[in-house]
């Protein structure tokens, strides 16, 4: 006879279980998400942990129960995952914006010694600034850019993601691809 649960599942509330039956049958959904929304309709309609557990491709039941008392808590956002370890951000909001004001600022040859940013051009730089992060790696900058849709590119540039120059006879124009988010992801 199995344990008796510590933090049973709450009634689920209409919205809740429609959001978790969509996200169970979903095809484009991570199948991390399924598999912990399957779970949680398992328990739902009365299984053990370890039932529920299994009816999802999973092994263990208290990775259920930690799931169970998760939902009971945040609701439907328990079914993606939180932090999942190393490091916690270091850097606020403000922070990384200092760091994309940095990269959208052209480089004086004269003062930062570049005609384009690279990665340790752009640390020296924040690094050296008043208002700087004295402590800034390579590798937080290289996060910020390409969480904000910046990327590298072949002339040795960081370019936003989607938008692109072209040449016209009327001049140029920035032409953007209402697809670049979807791309990405």
């Amino acid at each position: 006879m199995p344990r008796p649960q510590k933090a049973p599942l709450r009634p689920l509330t209409t919205d809740e279980h429609v959001a978790l039956t969509r996200l169970s049958r979903a095809h484009a959904e991570p199948a991390a998400h399924v598999a912990r929304a399957k779970a949680l309709l398992a328990v739902a309609v009365g299984q053990s942990f370890t039932d529920a557990a299994r009816a999802a491709g999973r092994t263990s039941g208290d990775a259920v129960a930690h799931l169970v008392a998760r939902f009971n808590r945040a609701g439907v956002a328990a079914v993606t995952p939180g932090h999942g370890g190393g490091q916690p951000k270091r850097y606020t909001a403000s922070a990384q914006e200092r760091i994309l004001r940095e990269a959208r600022r052209a480089p004086d040859r004269e003062k930062d010694q570049t005609g384009t940013w690279s990665l340790t051009t752009l640390q020296r730089a924040l690094r050296q600034a008043p208002d700087g992060l004295p402590t800034v790696s390579t590798s937080t900058i290289w996060q910020v850019l390409h969480d904000a849709g910046l990327r590298w590119q072949r002339d040795r540039s960081w370019c936003e993601t989607g938008v692109s120059v072209r040449k016209r006879k009327s001049g140029t124009v920035l032409v953007h691809d209402p697809d670049a988010v979807a791309k990405k992801s």
